[in-house]
């Protein structure tokens, strides 16, 4: 087992960027418990290596974080605390460029949590595993994305519904996508999972105009507009 002290770790994604105009933080999912290391053969870490290098190759800098250890670990929250190390280090880094959060399953869990960061300017939440604890006053002046899959057997998409019908009250940028046909490890429908996250992300940091959907999804009052189904990519609007 690595030793704790080489653990969190920011790895570049793509090329390195001297003075980037953007950073892209992408957190992956884990476990409930687990005090084992957060190494890259994980499937968990593997899982999110094509949304980085998507977002890479489109001109923010992305960095992917490895975890001190697998689990969440409550109440340590070992997975925030590490997310919120990782934005710190950027902050250092980079000064004063801006942070789009892009997290999985319990990374999406993280990336909720650490988006006070003074640096984070949205949050792209994942399948997020919620349990109706999680806090929502560090979202307030951010803009916020939820999607999760109507056939997750791994996290609730009610309690993300939930969790967004509460954010309502500290950010009017808030929207959340139904995923139909859609599971947990975001292998089915692939091809829709990205280009949400790509366009949200773009959008967001101004790379490429807004997405016209994900425009009008922020402009529905809730609840409608936290259970938008998601257009199929390459689908005629």
């Amino acid at each position: 087992m690595p030793e704790k002290s080489s653990l969190p770790r920011l790895e570049v994604v793509g090329r390195a960027h001297a003075a980037p105009s953007a950073v892209v933080l992408v957190l992956h999912g884990g476990r409930t418990h687990s005090r084992e290391s957060g190494e890259r053969k994980r499937l968990t870490y593997r899982r999110m290596i094509p949304f980085a290098y998507d977002l890479a190759r489109r001109g923010p800098a992305v960095f992917m974080l490895r975890y001190r250890y697998r689990g969440w670990n409550a109440p340590a929250r070992d997975a925030l605390h590490d997310a919120q190390w990782a934005l710190r280090e950027l902050a250092e880094r980079h000064p004063g460029t801006p942070v789009v959060l892009v997290g999985h399953s319990m990374g999406g869990r993280a990336a909720l949590g650490a988006a006070g960061a003074r640096n984070v300017i949205a949050v792209c939440a994942l399948a997020p595993w919620l349990d109706g604890s999680d806090p929502v006053a560090q979202l307030a002046g951010r803009t916020v994305l939820i999607a999760h899959g109507d056939h997750d057997r791994w996290t609730d998409s009610r309690a993300s519904f939930d969790y967004a019908l509460q954010a309502t009250r500290v950010t009017p940028r808030i929207c959340r996508f139904d995923v139909h046909d859609a599971g947990h490890f975001m292998v089915r429908r692939a091809g829709d999972w990205h280009a949400l996250v790509r366009r949200f992300v773009l959008g967001v940091l101004e790379i490429e105009p807004e997405d016209p959907d994900i425009a009008n999804a922020f402009r529905q009052p809730a609840p409608s507009g936290l259970r938008i189904p998601l257009t199929p990519a390459g689908a005629v609007r």
